[in-house]
């Protein structure tokens, strides 16, 4: 191994002199972890003033700033000694050796979405390794890229993209304040999967932290952790540091609508038909089927209705004709269409109003607003028409909750399930997200909204993957598997890998031996060595 930087070398050194110190209760102690950060050489910004500690006063602000999910932030869950908020790569090369030294496991938060909360919990002492303040982009459109830091979301680089260009955009995900590293590390589907596949699809080049401090691009770690990364999960390989996109062609204009219809009007024969169109679609177009459930009256009568949500890579005229064509049955017309720029389509997406400022995918949440349960599934063969019947009535019996439906074919369904370790390709009629939220606080509401939803995941068992039930690991669900975090059973990440990776699993799983043999990056869901 070579270090080309003698300072560091010093450092580590001196961290190896150091003895791990641990309290008669077997708790690491926290104090000589921090003052082994502050021997790291540190070129820009003195470490000290990234650091928070429960002791200081922003410690907690700092700590809900990034978590999405209420769920994990009550006085139950679990605390981090620290939080690293890492402003350079010497910041995060000092906490990986540091807490690799004194015993400590990191957990790598850049947007905080993890439906698991796995990138800011666990059930032994640890640390968090914030990346929020290493957000830069660097948008280069004479070669059609972008070298963009785990700590930037999605509106950011959305945003920073559109700043230099209203030609080209990038393949990602609808919520702005999703951070890249965890999106891209795990895959990142979006609008325009179609037409140009995932977020991995469009990744030529990345720097990440080892567990033994070292930067590597994609020349020095080689293919086979390039590849890892593109979809394994970066957690389990190392710290992303930032991802060089190849950004791809969007028209000046592209065109963006909403349908809703209800159950009273119809949707069912509306989804049923909508299955096996949607995926055989030109791969200028995406149309999700969004089912939720809806007040019927202010006496309390639900309904669901079905919001046909579409994005056109060209004008309004060519999507109407062209649906019009091929599902007449939705209605479609130039009324309900609108034309916007490629970065104001993201506004949309995001939920906000036509004529929104682009600006607001800048904001960012100081705190989580709901508790949520989130799983997965793809559809492989069309539903029959009944069974839609059985989901809406479940879907009012647990009344917070929405489904998304969204269709594959197109590009998605040109790529190998080898060509990187997200296996959902041909095959797939649409992917399924459930997803229940609630305000209600308390262990009791959690319990009841977490049941129903699983009732519904089993409701659908005989109409999705099979051996295995394939799951989207950007989607985390500790239902499927789970290990605890401080040991990972290689028996135990097989039943989850399985799911989320198919054969893709056995790859990484000889890579995650190769680079991090002795496991210091882990979680309940991540790679295992052999």
């Amino acid at each position: 191994m070579k270090f080309r930087n003698p300072p560091v070398l010093l450092f580590i050194l001196s961290v190896l002199s150091l003895s791990i110190p641990w309290t008669t209760a077997g708790t690491v102690s926290i104090d000589r972890f921090l003052q082994c950060l502050t021997k790291y050489p540190h070129p820009a910004h003195t470490i000290q003033e990234s650091i928070y500690t429960p002791q200081n006063s922003s410690f907690q602000s700092v700590l809900v700033a990034h978590i999405n999910n209420r769920r994990y932030s009550t006085a139950a869950t679990p605390k981090p000694l620290a939080i690293i908020a890492a402003k350079n790569q010497s910041h995060v090369q000092a906490t990986v050796l540091c807490a690799k030294h004194h015993g400590l496991q990191i957990k790598i938060r850049s947007g905080g979405h993890d439906f698991e909360g796995l990138s800011y919990t666990s059930d032994v002492p640890f640390v968090i390794l914030d990346m929020f303040n290493i957000n830069s982009i660097d948008v280069n459109v004479a070669d059609e890229s972008a070298w963009v830091h785990s700590g930037a979301t999605l509106g950011e680089v959305y945003y920073a993209i559109a700043a230099k260009t209203n030609v080209y955009g990038f393949p990602a995900g609808i919520c702005p304040t999703v951070g890249a590293g965890g999106h891209f590390s795990g895959g990142g589907y979006g609008f325009m999967m179609r037409k140009y596949g995932l977020s991995i699809d469009n990744i030529v080049d990345a720097k990440l932290v080892t567990a033994n401090g070292r930067i590597l691009d994609r020349k020095s770690m080689g293919e086979d952790l390039f590849w890892a990364i593109r979809g394994g999960g970066g957690a389990s390989f190392g710290v992303i540091l930032s991802w060089k996109l190849k950004l791809v062609p969007v028209p000046p204009k592209v065109t963006v609508f909403n349908l809703t219809r209800t159950i009273e009007e119809g949707v069912t024969d509306l989804v049923y038909k909508w299955q096996t169109v949607a995926p055989k679609l030109p791969k200028e177009v995406f149309l999700r089927a969004q089912p939720q459930v809806k007040n019927i009256d202010t006496k309390g009568n639900k309904t669901v209705g079905v919001s046909f949500i579409g994005h056109f890579l060209g004008t309004s005229d060519k999507v109407v004709a062209l649906l019009n064509e091929s599902f007449p049955e939705l209605g479609l017309q130039r009324k309900d269409c609108y034309e916007v720029s490629w970065v104001e389509s993201t506004v949309f997406w995001a939920e906000s109003p036509i004529g929104t400022p682009i600006e607001i995918l800048l904001s960012k949440p100081t705190e989580p607003e709901t508790f949520y349960k989130g799983k997965s599934d793809y559809v492989k063969e069309p539903i029959p028409k009944h069974v839609f019947d059985s989901i809406w009535k479940k879907m009012i019996e647990i009344e917070h909750i929405w489904l998304d439906w969204n269709p594959y074919g197109g590009r998605m369904s040109e790529i190998s399930e080898s060509a990187t370790p997200y296996p959902h390709r041909a095959g797939n009629l649409f992917f399924a997200l459930y997803y229940s939220s609630w305000y209600d606080e308390g262990i009791e509401a959690t319990n009841e909204y977490v049941r129903l939803t699983r009732e519904l995941y089993d409701m659908m068992t005989p109409y999705v993957s099979k051996n295995p039930r394939e799951a989207f690991q950007n989607y985390r669900d500790l239902d499927i598997g789970a290990n605890q975090d401080n040991k990972t059973n290689f028996e135990t990440a097989t039943l989850y890998g399985r799911k989320y990776f198919k054969g893709n699993f056995d790859r990484l799983v000889r890579v995650k031996t190769m680079v991090d043999p002795h496991n210091f990056f882990k979680h309940k869901q991540s790679i295992p060595p052999l």
